[in-house]
């Protein structure tokens, strides 16, 4: 990835990776052409995957329990004594 693929939005990858996908799926690429936007689909498509694991990283969801209000990590689940359980 290069410096440029970094400072890329999600949406605007998404869009671009939409477009290739859109592009392949039309079938008359030629075989060369096919592998590059291929590559270039695999690029955005780990930028992407990048992009949401460290926003799962940064989200924290507020969980009222007995005790009040408290963070837990996202994706993470109450177990029946009021501890977090890693799904």
């Amino acid at each position: 990835m290069t410096d440029k693929d970094n400072e890329l939005k999600f949406e605007d990858a998404m869009i671009q990776l939409e477009d290739i996908v859109g592009e392949l799926e039309h079938g008359d690429v030629p075989l060369e052409k096919a592998i590059e936007l291929f590559q270039q689909g695999m690029k955005l498509s780990q930028l992407c995957s990048q992009k949401l694991e460290e926003v799962e990283r940064k989200i924290e969801t507020i969980v009222i329990d007995a005790d009040g209000l408290r963070k837990k990590p996202f994706g993470a689940s109450i177990d029946a004594n009021g501890g977090d359980v890693l799904e």
